[in-house]
């Protein structure tokens, strides 16, 4: 059996890593393709106050749990079904509750850092980097941190100084040159995301429906 197309989207925060992979998601269809989002799998910090956690930079590629997202991809790979853990951005910890995510044909693993880490950049079978201009991709975050997680412009705005701009410019814009394809605007890119979805569709066309799997 073959293995799955494992695409990997990286980029800065607000760089439109999530619009690109929705648009990928909606054209394919949800149960043809696997999701896989790294910012759920940073370690939990339940052991440390709210004002600890809060104080954490999240920013750097140790504060993700990379063993554990490593084994769900290979997992994946072996047509294995997951269960992805499920992060609080508000109280800065992991939820009880996990969320199961099923092998397919292809697979997207979106995060900020996957191509700053060799274990997980070995498992991408595509690697694309979303391409947006500074300003552009704080305005976006800064928005994003208000509405869906609850944080005051300030705390953003000192997060993006502290940790946030000086790991992108580390870690994030340095393993920009591990990419196959740079999509320059993300999600407004409409020739990159049909290229994508040629790419896709030709791999779904080879076998239809998801893999039906023996009982054991």
């Amino acid at each position: 059996m073959n293995k799955p197309l494992i695409i990997g989207v990286a980029g800065g925060s607000g760089s439109g890593k999530t619009t690109v992979a929705k648009k990928l998601l909606e054209e394919a269809g949800i149960n043809q393709v696997s999701h896989l989002c790294h910012d759920h799998y940073y370690h939990d910090h339940r052991e440390l106050s709210l004002e600890e956690r809060a104080k954490v930079n999240y920013d750097h590629p140790d504060s993700l749990d990379n063993l554990l997202f490593i084994e769900h991809i290979k997992m994946l790979q072996r047509w294995e079904s997951v269960e992805c853990p499920v992060y609080d951005f508000k109280n800065h910890c992991r939820e009880e509750r996990t969320d199961p995510i099923q092998p397919s044909r292809v697979v997207l693993v979106e995060g900020i850092l996957i191509f700053a880490n060799p274990g997980i950049r070995k498992l991408l079978g595509i690697k694309v980097f979303v391409d947006t201009d500074q300003d552009i991709r704080f305005i976006r975050r800064l928005k994003r941190d208000m509405a869906e997680r609850g944080r005051s412009p300030e705390s953003i705005i000192d997060q993006y100084l502290a940790t946030v701009r000086p790991m992108h410019m580390e870690f994030v814009e340095t393993s920009k040159k591990f990419a196959d394809v740079v999509i320059p605007e993300g999600g407004m890119n409409q020739v990159a995301i049909d290229l994508l979805n040629a790419k896709i569709n030709s791999v779904l066309k080879k076998v239809t429906g998801r893999l039906e799997l023996p009982d054991n």
